[in-house]
């Protein structure tokens, strides 16, 4: 059997709707007098939990991962606070 509900009453209602979907009914949800959703049975059970592990060994971390980066770190401690705008028509600040 399907019957329509609109949104407050679903929200309000929900485990009730939840309980006739799982019966076998189907649950419309309307915004002022039209349809946006349709609550049905879950066509097959929930999948299993993700195995994990399956991954091990096909990826690669380097040794030097987490090694300083002289670049990176030239700039961030000796660059302009304030670069110049990369483009002629950026705004450029009053000092």
């Amino acid at each position: 059997m399907t019957r329509t509900y609109n949104i407050h009453q679903a929200k309000t209602h929900l485990s009730k709707l939840l309980q006739q979907v799982q019966r076998g009914d189907e649950v419309l949800i309307a915004n002022a007098g039209k349809t946006v959703a349709k609550l049905i049975p879950a066509s097959e059970p929930l999948k299993k939990p993700r195995q994990l592990g399956t991954a091990i060994g096909m990826g690669n971390v380097p040794d030097n991962f987490n090694d300083p980066d002289a670049e990176l770190e030239d700039l961030f401690y000796n660059g302009p606070i304030f670069p110049e705008p990369a483009h002629p028509k950026s705004r450029k600040r009053k000092s």
